[in-house]
């Protein structure tokens, strides 16, 4: 019987993405993603606190982590360690500084939705996909304060979802896995809204210098990726939950 082998993917295309809504049955909201290989669980659970600088507003703010065998090789707890790496604070911060851009934090009143990204399997791109999750499990902790009536209008004004992109044999690539960014010349990270609008945007040349239109063509081919990514998202929240 003969063997089916998949075509490549083109250097344009993402990576297959599912988002599976309610994979947490406690959580006011949750979303598993998967891109490609990579799988991180987000979650979103509602504090009906600030800390003291948000006192009068609400709060938006996230961690992440990876569990130890998410990658080919055990990684050790970092609450073994008794710290978290600068690694994973930046990650966290690019999380939550991304979230709140699309929420009216007045809007949310006195209270804090936190989110927790875990990382169940690395593939390259974890923290863009714990973007893009997250925004569905904030997107159902929203629909949650709604249904209590906590309150009268939802303060989400915008999607947000973050993709990889670089440059990998001398032309753009979307949405690297692990083999690319481990090898490619240039990585990026880019978090854009459905308004077509930059959140953040995490560039560096880990070869060659990259050139100014090969910068144009690197937002630009991310901007199409985030598009798609978007799309993800709306057909996710417009199926029923478990």
């Amino acid at each position: 019987m003969p063997t089916t082998v998949a075509a490549p993917r083109t250097s344009d295309a993402l990576r297959p993405v599912r988002i599976t809504r309610g994979w947490s049955a406690h959580a006011e909201g949750s979303a598993l993603i998967e891109c490609g290989a990579t799988r991180v669980l987000c979650t979103a659970s509602v504090d009906e606190k600030v800390p003291p600088h948000r006192r009068g507003s609400g709060w938006v703010t996230a961690e992440y982590a990876m569990l130890p065998r998410a990658t080919h090789t055990r990684g050790e707890r970092e609450a073994a360690r008794g710290r978290q790496s600068g690694r994973t604070q930046e990650i966290q911060r690019l999380i939550g500084r991304s979230l709140r851009a699309a929420f009216d934090l007045d809007a949310l009143g006195e209270r804090t939705i936190q989110l927790d990204c875990d990382v169940l399997q690395a593939d390259g791109g974890t923290r863009c996909a714990a973007i893009t999750g997250a925004w569905v499990a904030a997107h159902d902790a929203v629909q949650w304060l709604l249904a209590q009536k906590k309150i009268a209008t939802s303060p989400l004004r915008a999607h947000v979802a973050a993709v990889s992109v670089g440059i990998a044999g001398g032309r753009p690539v979307l949405d690297l896995d692990y083999a690319l960014d481990s090898t490619c010349a240039t990585d990026m990270n880019v978090v854009m809204t459905d308004a077509g609008e930059f959140v953040e945007v995490q560039g560096t040349a880990e070869g060659a210098p990259f050139t100014h239109a090969q910068l144009l063509a690197l937002l630009e081919l991310a901007a199409r990726g985030v598009r798609q990514l978007i799309d993800v998202q709306r057909r996710a929240i417009a199926t029923p939950l478990p």
